[in-house]
């Protein structure tokens, strides 16, 4: 959600209206002929009562018996406190500190996933579902790779992508001591811009102390322990890089929609690139995981090294409680609406929805509409609620037990939950605005009249250019979109506010004045100059686009109601961070390194066991098969999700169909793993991970090494059919013997 400081937006409303309340919006106008996509129907309601107590799907279960587990808070370790202790006593070895270092170098993050080094020749392996956007960059005219798939049989058919990232951890400095001496001088409310301001002071010493920024690295600050501890994260940054190979995407999606989160699974979600230096030849990278020749078997301890996005895993209960009825809630029911107008236009306007890749767009849409639903389902189950409320409990517990940390830490768990009490008052704009700004579930012209508004009052107000100039550049990131879906996304915001707020609240009167959503929005899009970023910003700086704009009349309108919500949250946010830092800090002292912190897309290592689970009665096989690919493709005939690309349809009869292909273990992971090297105790590739079943789908707040399951691909699919069906020859030469081998055209183009 869009947050500014309530001083701005009131100076913006102000300026924008002459120190008047908002005008209402022009009347409408002639009713017009529909556009072609109709948006999902409008449903005007309040906010929804929420039960107080949903019904245990667990009958029978005492829950003043139940007991948090010994990993609850997961097993994604740090490599600031490696867990050599944990592995020795779990699978009877013990990694030194070179195992680790090679484990840390071995791994990459890139855009959104996580990658590996994979041969000593800049070969990097992740998975094909964070390749697709530069699938689609690289596809040149008539050609469609994301759908066939690309192979480069030659070195210089490898295709250079842009805008692609691979940050290599090379060293980690802890600056916890630094942080923390100047934080606790000052008051509880001041700590969190101060916090910021000094992470930026740390950041510019550590960058210009390993050679300035044209050194080659890259620093990050990481707070761990909800800023309990702090950490620079100097990385080694790869931009040079090349695709090197993707299968198609039925093969590398199977199962699509239905299938994703799922198991047992069939899919292929592998993909290659290759950074090159700065001489333009393949990064000689002697960090790397070689591929294993003899696989996995049931048992085998395997370990994911990867960057985990995000988790909530240190949340209090309150926390959770106001996730499972309020914001987690109402984003999911947004992400679905906004799945229903996105598709509707895909459906409609199939080559317009490729040109803007929007089936990538409506892949994550459904992504995070699964993700959500099974963190919901999870939240309303009382006996994980149970579970935490045990942990917490022994947490408060030893804070009363030790008069320091009592007097330093007692009462701050009471203090959170009375911030949920707060926000649940607001309850009606929390869902009017939910996930307000974000550029693929809002109208971007909507995006650019909000800091559009801000820009007119800052040119009026005086301010500096620079800073009129960073809020321009707001107005430019916001995506182009085509006006049909454009103006649905809008209807569709409007619609939001009639749901939440109800048709009678003064910001909605005043932004519909009577109309439909539908004709509100069509109505905005006939009288604004902020339809797209560069006429916005022209606009903009020649002073066409005023308070008048229709884009800037919608946001006059319902400004006032936003600034409710954003007055509540820049109010209890910053609380909550300050509560939530010492929190950490208090749980790092009576548990030190026992408990892991969150994930923050920071690189982490998960150790787990190949092994089954029981689901729908039965019992999931550890390794699906070949096999098994072919026949979930005959047996949902004529389905597009389980349809095989043309040349899987006739394999040749060398391919051994008793390959195993996917593969579930108890490592410990989340969005952000994918692409995550799957290495066993040799630190060798056995797979890449690439999803979750969907019981893992509460590993947001708790890890249950029952039921979560990590799914991936075993490394003896991805050689099969690489020789068999792809014959790559190149490709599996170099991840075999780590041979980057010449072709005889190349041979040729050479001599």
């Amino acid at each position: 959600m869009v947050r500014v400081t309530r001083a701005l937006l009131t100076a913006t409303l102000l300026a924008a209206c002459g120190g008047s309340p908002p005008p209402p919006p022009p009347p409408a106008p002639p009713a017009a002929e529909e556009t072609a996509l109709a948006p999902p129907d409008i449903i005007q309601m309040a906010v929804p009562d929420v039960p107080d107590a949903v019904e245990t799907p667990l009958y029978g279960v005492d829950l003043d018996t139940v007991r948090a587990g010994e990993f609850d808070q997961g097993k994604m370790w740090t490599f600031e406190f490696p867990p050599a202790d944990h592995i020795e006593e779990t699978y009877g070895f013990r990694p030194d500190g070179a195992w680790f270092e090679r484990a840390r170098l071995g791994a990459l993050r890139i855009p959104s996933c996580s990658a590996s080094f994979v041969s000593p020749n800049g070969l990097v392996m992740t998975n094909h579902h964070c390749a697709r956007e530069f699938v689609s960059q690289v596809s040149g005219d008539g050609e469609t790779l994301l759908d066939d798939g690309f192979i480069a049989i030659d070195l210089n058919d490898e295709r250079p992508v842009e805008n692609f990232e691979a940050d290599q951890l090379v060293e980690i400095v802890d600056v916890t001591d630094e942080v923390n001496a100047q934080l606790d001088a000052l008051p509880a409310g001041d700590r969190g811009e101060a916090r910021e301001a000094l992470l930026e002071e740390i950041e510019a010493r550590i960058v210009e102390e390993r050679g300035g920024e044209d050194s080659g690295y890259e620093i990050e600050m990481i707070s761990l322990y909800n800023g309990g501890r702090t950490s620079a994260y100097v990385f080694r940054r790869y931009t040079n890089a090349k695709l090197v190979m993707a299968p198609e995407l039925q093969i590398g999606f199977f199962g699509g929609d239905p299938d994703n989160f799922t198991y047992p699974r069939y899919n292929l979600d592998f993909s290659f690139f290759r950074i090159y230096d700065d001489d333009g030849a393949p990064l000689s990278s002697d960090s790397y995981f070689p591929f294993d020749q003899d696989g996995l078997a049931e048992g085998d301890p395997i370990f994911i090294v990867g960057n985990p996005g995000s988790t909530h895993r240190l949340q209090t209960v309150a926390e959770l409680e106001y996730r499972r009825d309020v914001s987690d809630r109402f984003l999911l029911e947004t992400v679905r609406r906004r799945m229903e107008v996105l598709g509707a236009y895909i459906e409609a306007n199939p080559e317009t929805a490729e040109e803007f890749d929007l089936r990538n767009e409506y892949f994550g849409l459904s992504n995070t509409e699964k993700a959500y639903e099974g963190q919901v389902r999870g939240l309303e189950d009382p006996v994980i609620i149970a579970k935490r409320a045990d942990n917490e409990a022994a947490f408060l517990a030893a804070i009363n037990a030790d008069p320091a940390l009592q007097e330093r830490y007692g009462g701050l768990i009471e203090q959170m939950a009375e911030l949920q009490d707060l926000k649940r008052t607001q309850n009606g704009v929390v869902g009017a605005f939910s996930v307000f700004g974000n550029p693929y579930l809002d109208s971007s012209t909507l995006i650019r009249g909000f800091f559009g508004l801000q820009v007119i009052s800052m040119v009026q107000g005086g301010a500096a250019e620079e800073e009129i100039e960073s809020m321009l550049d707001n107005v430019r990131g916001a995506p182009q979109m085509p006006a049909e879906l454009d103006a649905a996304l809008m209807a569709d915001r409007f619609a939001d506010l009639v749901r939440h707020l109800g048709a009678e609240h003064p910001a909605v009167s005043a932004l519909l004045a009577g109309r439909t959503p539908e004709a509100a929005a069509q109505q905005v899009f006939s009288m604004t100059e902020l339809a797209d970023s560069a006429g916005a910003v022209a606009a903009l700086e020649s002073g066409s686009a005023s308070p008048g704009d229709g884009a800037i009349q919608a946001i006059i309108a319902f400004l006032p109601a936003f600034l409710e919500l954003n007055t509540l949250f820049v109010d209890v946010g910053p609380r909550e961070e300050a509560i939530a830092a010492d929190l950490g800090r208090a749980r790092f002292e009576i548990y030190g390194t026992d408990v892991p912190p969150d994930a923050t897309f920071s690189l982490r290592i998960a150790d787990g066991v190949v092994t089954g689970y029981e689901y729908n009665g039965t019992i999931a096989p550890v390794f699906t098969t070949l096999y098994g690919l072919y026949d979930r493709h005959y047996s949902h005939a004529g389905k597009e999700d389980w349809a095989l690309p043309d040349r899987w349809l006739d394999p040749p009869e060398s391919l051994d169909l008793s390959t195993p292909l996917n593969f579930i273990s108890t490592a410990d992971i989340i969005g952000g793993n994918s692409g995550s090297p799957v290495l066993d105790r040799d630190l060798e590739i056995v797979g890449v991970v690439f999803d979750g079943n969907v019981e893992s789908l509460t590993g947001d707040y708790i890890y249950l090494p029952e039921r979560n399951r990590s799914i991936t691909v075993d490394s003896r699919a991805i050689l099969e059919s690489l020789d068999e069906i792809f014959d790559f020859d190149r490709l599996v030469l170099e991840l075999t013997s780590g041979e980057l081998v010449e072709t005889e055209a190349e041979a040729d183009r050479r001599r």
